[in-house]
């Protein structure tokens, strides 16, 4: 990596525009975040020409551009000394670029806020239901046993394990509720326990909701005259969302209105109370049929149209990532995880995305003479096999473009493949190699070959398209 110097901030600084260009400024991990009053001003080429530049790109009304981790806290120190600039914090920053993004923006921008944080807890989750499917699963070491059919000593142990990782989804509600409920501008603490109501144990778990509806056996409450069910709402996503926002609004409402002296006795009570009838009366029963319609929107489509679903989400994931629009698929994911077919064919999809961007992204590496470039390539490669693209997707193949389209020709090929042969997830894991072990046992061989495709097709596409082109990388 170049050695960051006052020369190459000012270069930055002149090709985002200029000074007077920047509303806000703060930085992530890796990457410099600018909320500027006209990226039009922004000179992309020149930007990426700077040597400590990796990448720049657009997203959700913020200009991000990628300097590397360690890198980026020198950059932006010496940044805001260059030009005076108060340090922002990410949300005054966020809030700032806000102002530059429509209705459909915020509104994908919202659902990446709220699930971005809850995460690591799913992602941590689908990994440990990797290693209980390992122990569990049978025909992966034995034909026709698991491994604790034959090793009984590792029964509870195995048990053991899926306690700890099905927690998150059984209390999802809940993980949901401080998220949302914190975004919404309300107390999170107030989400939480929002989502542990809709998920009490004298409910009837929304697991054994079908069954209990065929045999006529669903429990309810009478509250004068009117029935209804005692339904909770386990792995559930629309009613906690609806639900948050309705919390969050009438908290502050009634924060606004209570004298202090007694808003400890008047607002959280009343508005968890207010919106927890509202939540069994209305928000849960409408709610929970629309996540139904949803979930069997999807599963009737690939399953009608295999190909074709998996086709049309291999070529359109990764541009939905460059938009931001792929966080509204989190939600149908794990709508797809709690529903009767118990697994998404979404997922598998995201990691077989991401394997092929870092495929291309290995191929100009392997073409390049570029010594910068080739250095650029490899990290973003390795990266995006262990599941994060953006360097790879930002610095590398959409600069060139033709990497990028190779990339989403792989993917699309790869999706196809596994769609046909009816590959699930148990579980959101990590996207890209390791992300076979949140794949169903019985299906590791086929994804395996989906992974071979995503790799072989970009690689060669993509180096081949230098070399008989004779494109300057």
């Amino acid at each position: 990596m170049a050695k960051v110097s006052k020369k190459s901030v000012e270069h930055i600084l002149e090709a985002i525009g200029g000074q007077e260009n920047i509303n806000s400024v703060t930085h992530c991990v890796t990457r410099l975040r600018f909320a500027l009053h006209d990226e039009s001003k922004v000179d992309q080429e020149k930007l990426e020409s700077i040597d400590v530049v990796r990448g720049a790109f657009s997203t959700s009304g913020q200009f991000q551009v990628i300097i590397g981790q360690g890198t980026v806290e020198k950059v932006y120190k010496i940044l805001t000394d260059i030009t005076g600039i108060e340090a922002s914090s990410k949300e005054e920053t966020k809030e700032a670029a806000q102002q530059n993004m429509n209705l459909l923006q915020r509104f994908v921008k919202m659902l990446g806020d709220i699930f971005i944080p809850i995460l690591p807890a799913i992602v941590t989750a689908g990994l440990l239901l990797g290693i209980n499917n390992i122990l569990t699963g049978p025909d992966i070491f034995y034909d026709g046993q698991s491994v604790v059919d034959v090793h009984t000593q590792w029964a509870d142990f195995a048990n053991i394990i899926n306690v700890i990782a099905s927690t998150a989804f059984t209390f999802l509600p809940a993980l949901i509720g401080w998220s949302a409920v914190r975004q919404f501008g309300g107390n999170p603490l107030l989400g939480i326990v929002m989502g542990l109501v809709l998920v009490h144990p004298e409910l009837l778990s929304a697991y054994g909701y079908a069954d209990a509806k065929e045999a006529g056996d669903v429990p309810t409450w009478n509250l004068f005259g009117l029935e209804i069910e005692k339904l909770g709402y386990q792995g559930q996503v629309l009613p906690m969302l609806v639900a948050s926002y309705i919390l969050a609004k009438i908290e502050i409402f009634l924060s606004k209105r209570v004298p202090d002296a007694i808003s400890m006795l008047i607002v959280a009570p009343g508005a968890l109370l207010i919106t927890g009838f509202l939540a069994f009366v209305v928000i849960g029963p409408v709610t929970f049929a629309l996540g139904n319609v949803i979930t069997d929107f999807f599963i009737a489509t690939f399953q009608s149209f295999s190909a074709l679903g998996g086709l049309l989400y291999g070529l359109l994931y990764a541009p939905m990532v460059v938009t931001g629009l792929h966080h509204t698929f989190l939600a149908v994911d794990i709508q797809l995880i709690n529903s009767d077919l118990e697994g998404t064919f979404l997922w598998p999809i995201l990691a077989l995305s991401n394997i092929a961007q870092g495929a291309a992204a290995f191929a100009i590496m392997m073409a390049s003479k570029d010594e910068k470039l080739r250095g650029l390539s490899f990290s973003s490669g390795i990266s995006a096999f262990l599941g994060v693209t953006e360097p790879a997707m930002f610095g590398v193949n959409i600069r060139y473009r033709f990497p990028f389209i190779c990339a989403i020709i792989g993917s699309a090929i790869a999706a196809v493949f596994i769609t046909m042969n009816d590959v699930l997830a148990t579980s959101i894991g990590v996207g890209g190699v390791p992300g076979i072990f949140s794949i169903y046992p019985q299906f590791w061989f086929v994804f395996a070959v989906g992974m071979g495709i995503s790799i072989v097709v970009p690689f060669v596409l993509t180096y081949l398209y230098v070399k008989f082109k004779k494109v300057e990388v």
